[in-house]
């Protein structure tokens, strides 16, 4: 193996940020690891089931005076924190690539998606939380109002693949909402979201409104859904599950994002370099280990050869190495247990049949987790890879005769979290994006442009989740709503005398009122 480079970030910095976790220092300790070469660049306090609840008392103490500022002065703090990530973008971006492996140009990602985050949601807050008026039982006889106010604690469980996007993005609309938040980051990454706790106490965010927990979820998921008052959790459909049995038990509302076995199309008058570009985005990306990453690829049968000519020559001209530069294209898997499942894999379909056309083995001289951007074809349904989320880059090729074949194809899965469809006519993409399965459609894109889109929501269909992230959806799950409605001059309820006249009356009013209805607003 080649000398993989060395984190540049001090273990001193690193012992500092282990500091912030919501657990006594005199607890044992969980090292983390550098997937380039393996070795150990800190550790953080190893947790305890009561450690979760005192940070959720602390969190809820906090939570009172939090929700009592003015929305403005919660929106201040976190414009701030957008202006100090982009200033110190290239500190979180060392940490990030030393804690999950991956290319600089993807860690950038997650700095660009937590400021957006920060953006979005200081630009619309406000009108998000303001209390509404909604249409009352009796024109004018009625005032309804409708309020939004926290929920109190929102517990995240964010994962190891995107541990910037996946906690602070995510804490981001709920801490505007009012609520605090304890995260519970992937016990492989927590440096990151510490160090987004320490910018935001930096930027002003009160003592206690934040925590993160360290530690392993087995031991700390189900005291932490326990305690909180809405549980988001972003991770496998399998643990998934888990956490909606224990959310269910607790009565915690919950929002789940899940896996997804994403399939990209290429119809027949499509660009196909174009979408060879496109879609070695989408395949290789964080080398694959992206939720809404593409790992199925059906292209019409007419621009089949043309497609797969160009699609082989991007992948074997992605650039595969460690490094803390933006000289390489696709950075490593995150451990032993991530490569070997890619691995069997792999193994598995070409023992069933199945061609490698590039790709296909571990990269042992690059670093302990490297696997090469993987391309197959002739994969059948009885291969493990067929219908089984991956997680690497590996991605397989089908053709097929029509479009209708394509969408069936897709649609024919578990998953339904993203998609991804490549036309040179842009109707026909987004009438062929209405009948996917899948939360989220990108025409003529792989992720980005669904994703990017924060006023949209995101989120899965079937197996690939609960609830949606983004958008106006996005900040008021983390609320509780509240009708609020006034009788005015006159009661509703029938008299004591009379009541016969009262129901002839009140039926005349009713189809009065439909009939007045059906004339709009």
């Amino acid at each position: 193996m080649a000398d993989a480079p060395s984190s540049p970030v001090a273990r001193e910095r690193f012992d500092a940020l282990a500091g912030l976790a919501a657990s006594p220092t005199n607890r044992d300790s969980l090292p983390v690891h550098a997937p380039y070469d393996d070795s150990v660049v800190g550790d953080v306090p190893l947790s305890t089931p009561d450690d979760v609840r005192t940070a959720v008392e602390d969190a809820r103490a906090a939570a009172d005076e939090w929700a009592s500022w003015p929305v403005e002065d919660r929106v201040a703090v976190i414009r701030r924190f957008h202006d100090a990530l982009l200033d110190r973008r290239e500190s979180i971006l060392d940490i990030i690539q030393s804690e999950t492996g991956k290319a600089r140009v993807d860690a950038l990602e997650e700095v660009l998606d937590a400021a957006t985050a920060a953006r979005y949601y200081g630009n619309h807050a406000e009108q998000v939380l303001t209390p509404t008026r909604r249409g009352g039982a009796i024109p004018l006889l009625t005032k309804t109002v409708e309020h939004h106010h926290p929920v109190g604690v929102v517990g995240i469980i964010s994962p190891w693949n995107y541990p910037l996007s996946l906690s602070l993005s995510e804490a981001i609309p709920a801490l505007l909402a009012g609520n605090s938040v304890v995260i519970k980051p992937d016990e492989g990454t927590p440096f990151t979201p510490l160090w987004g706790l320490e910018l935001l106490r930096e930027c002003g965010l009160p003592e206690g409104v934040l925590q993160v927990a360290t530690g392993k979820g087995p031991t700390l998921g189900e005291p932490l859904i326990e305690a909180v008052d809405h549980v988001s959790f972003t991770g496998s459909t399998e643990v998934g599950r888990i956490v909606a049995e224990a959310a269910g038990r607790h009565l915690t509302e919950c929002s789940l994002e899940l896996g997804g076995k994403n399939a990209l199309l290429v119809l027949d008058d499509a660009d196909v370099e174009k979408a060879a570009r496109g879609a070695v985005k989408g395949c290789f990306a964080n080398a694959g280990q992206l939720c809404i990453s593409i790992e199925r690829i059906y292209v019409h049968e007419s621009v089949a050869d043309d497609f797969r000519d160009a699609f082989l020559r991007e992948t074997r001209a992605l650039a595969l190495d460690a490094g803390y530069d933006y000289d390489h294209d696709v950075g490593s898997l995150l451990d032993g247990e991530l490569l070997a499942k890619v691995e069997a894999h792999v193994e598995d379909a070409v023992e069933q049949g199945a061609t490698v056309l590039t790709g296909g083995r571990a990269r042992p001289d690059l670093g302990p987790y490297f696997y090469e951007p993987t391309v197959l074809t002739d994969v059948t349904p009885e291969m493990t890879l067929a219908d089984e989320e991956t997680f690497g880059p590996v991605v397989s090729l089908y053709e097929v005769e029509s479009v209708s074949e394509a969408i069936e194809r897709t649609n024919d899965s578990a998953y339904g979290l993203n998609a991804s469809v490549w036309t040179e006519n842009k109707d026909r993409g987004e009438q062929v994006a209405t009948r996917l399965e899948a939360g989220t459609v990108n025409v003529n894109d792989a992720y980005i442009a669904a994703w990017g889109s924060f006023d949209a929501p995101m989120g899965g269909m079937k197996d690939s989740g609960i609830g949606r992230r983004h958008g106006r959806r996005g900040m008021r799950k983390y609320t509780e709503s509240q009708t609020v409605a006034t009788q005015r001059v006159v009661s509703f309820s029938p008299p004591k005398r009379g009541k016969r006249l009262w129901a002839e009356a009140a039926t005349v009013g009713a189809r009065l009122w439909k009939r007045v209805s059906e004339l709009g607003p």
